[in-house]
């Protein structure tokens, strides 16, 4: 307990909904508390987005405490990110970068550039629209349906073209932020296989192969799953460089 009676009580309101939703009358008698502070808590954490109703009208945990989860992932990735693409770049020649999605935009989260692109297109914070490219299409192929509406209603590409990166689990093509190049960008999935990320590979494209051969599309296979293990629980954000031995 912290020993501020107030944000522990609110804590002991937290915990109980964690379990499962909970009628006012059920945090009552789990919480011990009297039914005029249980309600005035609950109800301050549910204007707060700590805690939401579900259709019956019980106290589930609400939007907020989603954000907050997602957020400390978000942390970790970036924190697992520099060894892991330092690697990459290393083994394979090319630019590697990691850009996340904020609305309409893809935002360069991490990279480790070997000069393919120039310092304005991959600087670490740099931001670009999420509607052309392959990491774009990475990003947006397993959202919801109602959000890939609306990035489609923005981008170059097309459902069908989200279609093949899903049944592939890769995209590859042309980078629109730089001529002459070719990337191949493939998903960092969270623990419930959301997207988080998009990890890219950027070469010139006499480099680059017509399609990814198997040393390529396998060394940005694994460092994304080097990245997704970052964010499971218990992770202190510490990760493995790639495969032991390669």
């Amino acid at each position: 307990m912290s020993g501020v009676g107030v944000l522990d009580k609110a804590s002991v309101l937290l915990d109980i909904v964690e379990g499962g939703p909970a009628t006012l009358a059920e945090l009552v008698t789990l919480s011990g508390m009297s039914r005029p502070t249980t309600h005035r808590i609950a109800v301050a954490l549910e204007r707060l987005g700590m805690l939401t109703r579900d259709v019956q009208g019980r106290f589930v945990l609400g939007p907020r405490l989603g954000l907050l989860s997602v957020e400390a992932r978000r942390d970790r990735l970036a924190q697992a990110a520099a060894p892991v693409l330092a690697d990459l770049r290393t083994r394979t020649g090319l630019d590697a970068r990691l850009y996340r999605r904020r609305g309409t935009l893809q935002i360069c989260v991490a990279a480790a550039s070997v000069g393919v692109a120039g310092p304005e297109t991959d600087a670490v914070g740099t931001a670009r629209p999420a509607s052309a490219g392959p990491a774009a299409q990475v990003l947006f192929a397993w959202e919801e349906p109602e959000e890939l509406y609306e990035g489609l209603c923005r981008a170059r590409f097309t459902a069908a073209h989200l279609a093949l990166v899903r049944r592939q689990g890769w995209a590859y093509g042309n980078e629109p932020m730089v001529p002459g190049a070719v990337s191949l960008a493939v998903p960092v999935r969270t623990g419930t296989g959301g997207v988080a990320a998009a990890l890219v590979l950027t070469g010139r494209s006499a480099r680059m192969p017509a399609a990814p051969d198997r040393a390529l599309s396998g060394a940005a296979v694994d460092a994304a799953v080097a990245l997704g293990d970052a964010l499971l629980p218990g992770r202190d954000g510490s990760t493995p460089a790639g495969r032991p031995g390669t």
